[in-house]
């Protein structure tokens, strides 16, 4: 794989301090590759992107979906460069990424049974709720509402978890082409990442389903729920939401 500039603008000393650690262990410029580490060596990984993050900086990650670009929720200038990076308008949303269901407390207003959100997450789907005013104002405030999603990837969670803080999270494409589930799909994007961590293809490449992202779903209604984006899990989660919860669907936004 090619060697991937990046823009270190918003990254102190410990953040390239990090990145030249992990060139030292092998990896190609700014991917960090997590196939074929030892444990050790994908703990190296997890704490140099915790350096980067904290430092400001962008990273490209894996989900249990397809490949996302993240940040500091608590960041904004961070998340501004999320946004210019994607080039879209400050008024398409972005999500925030948790390590745990207990967190989502933290930074909304939960209006549904501990257990809805228990039998949703971890997993491939995009919780919309009523945000509180723990997260960030930066972050989306243009909408009282906020996705959260905890995906099931070991990587990922372990990130949100050793940064003790929510991660703003968004798929790695340009907005309105096609997601990605390997890194080579957005290269273009690497001179503008501080760290992409390949974590190999995280779908098939030739099914288009793969490249639905997570079902989004919002629950901000007590009772009521309406289906955003279908996504690549929709029948399981009408199926928990419907049939276990009895929760009424508004009119679907498919």
């Amino acid at each position: 794989m090619a060697t991937a500039g990046s823009d270190l603008s918003m990254v102190g000393s410990a953040g390239r301090r990090a990145m030249r650690a992990l060139a030292g262990a092998g990896s190609a410029g700014v991917v960090a590759r997590l196939a074929g580490r030892s444990p050790q060596g994908k703990k190296d990984v997890l704490a140099a992107t915790v350096a980067v993050l904290q430092q400001g900086g962008l990273v490209a990650v894996p989900t249990d979906t397809i490949y996302g670009i993240a940040c500091l929720a608590q960041n904004s200038q961070a998340v501004e460069a999320i946004y210019r990076l994607k080039g879209r308008t400050g008024s398409k949303p972005l999500a925030i990424c948790l390590a745990e269901v207990d967190h989502i407390y933290r930074y909304c207003s939960v209006r549904v049974p501990d257990e809805l959100l228990r039998d949703l997450l971890p997993g491939p789907v995009t919780l919309v709720l009523e945000r509180s005013e723990g997260l960030n104002k930066d972050l989306n405030p243009f909408t009282p509402l906020v996705g959260v999603r905890i995906p099931s990837h070991w990587f990922i969670r372990e990130l949100a978890r050793a940064c003790a803080a929510p991660l703003a999270l968004t798929s790695a494409n340009v907005s309105a082409e096609a997601s990605t589930l390997t890194v080579t799909e957005f290269q273009e994007f690497w001179p503008r990442l501080s760290l992409v961590i390949d974590g190999g293809p995280v779908g098939d490449i030739h099914s288009p389903e793969c490249r639905l992202g997570s079902t989004v779903v919002d629950l901000s209604v007590p009772g009521r729920f309406k289906i955003i984006r279908p996504g690549c899990a929709l029948a399981q989660t009408m199926e928990i939401l419907v049939t276990k919860h009895g929760l009424t669907s508004e009119l679907l936004g498919l």
